[in-house]
């Protein structure tokens, strides 16, 4: 039937189908050179929509795919079809009994899990991305897009605290806090709800940054990390949250993990009441 004339085929799926027209489409290119007709009927939640696509199946002589995770519209699917004498690919069913077997558990029988998982990983990405491209205050029009804008001096761990919260799938901008430098106006103008200042002690700052120093193969009697530099900086940080109203976390001790999470505290308490 199929070579020679142009197959009509009917893709039924529980959620939006793409997957069974993938596989139907893959299929499909070891027989003709793309010579067929697809009609996708997605969300399929009941028998006489079912009902339907058999009917056009067998009037048109055309065959039916379908990626159903409810066995009972799964079972009225193949039944129908083998009363009707039509061709059906089942492509979900046997994977999922395969994999019942290996898991030695039932399925969840939820459709459109995998686009979930796929929509999840996508926001991910995308926080990732947005973490990188306004990392270090490199572009301020990212502050009014962000979800959290963290404010430091250098070495505040800004860089990393960003890819952790953006791996949650929030939008973070890092600002430094640089006492020749003015603060971008955008940061006066964002919600302070949304802002977090880094402070740290001043004696584990010396620390961090000598050891920084050494790890690049410079002097640690740079200006860069001597005390009164860092004074400087820590006071002119002091001003700059006071003056943006954000709330203030003390990094000096904490991992990354640690602080990462009272962010999420601070601004799920601050922006959504919770």
């Amino acid at each position: 039937m199929l070579v020679d004339k142009m197959p009509n085929v009917y893709v039924l799926s529980d959620s939006v189908g793409e997957t069974a027209e993938l596989v139907i489409k893959a299929g499909l290119s070891q027989f003709n050179d793309g010579e067929y007709q697809i009609q996708r009927i997605p969300y399929v939640e009941d028998k006489e929509t079912i009902d339907e696509t058999i009917q056009l199946a067998k009037e048109k002589e055309g065959l039916i795919g379908f990626t159903l995770v409810d066995p009972e519209l799964r079972n009225y699917v193949n039944t129908q079809a083998k009363k009707w004498n039509i061709e059906v690919i089942d492509i979900m069913g046997p994977t999922l009994s395969a994999m019942e077997r290996v898991f030695q558990s039932p399925p969840k029988l939820e459709a459109g899990l995998v686009h979930r998982l796929d929509e999840d990983y996508f926001k991910r990405i995308e926080a990732i991305e947005f973490a990188v491209k306004y990392d270090d205050g490199r572009d301020t029009r990212g502050i009014a897009r962000a979800d959290i804008i963290l404010i430091g001096v250098s070495r505040t761990s800004k860089t990393p605290l960003s890819q952790f919260l953006a791996h949650k799938r929030l939008k973070v901008a890092n600002v430094p806090i640089v006492p020749e430098v003015d603060p971008p106006e955008e940061l006066l103008e964002v919600d302070p709800a949304k802002c977090v200042g880094l402070r740290i002690n001043p004696d584990k700052l010396y620390e961090i940054r000598k050891e920084r120093l050494k790890a690049l193969g410079l002097g640690d009697q740079a200006t860069y990390a001597t005390m009164e530099r860092i004074h400087t900086e820590l006071s002119y940080f002091d001003n700059t949250v006071e003056k943006i109203g954000c709330e203030v976390i003390d990094v000096s001790n904490k991992a990354v993990e640690e602080t990462a999470n009272t962010i999420l505290q601070i601004i799920q308490e601050k922006i959504y009441g919770e």
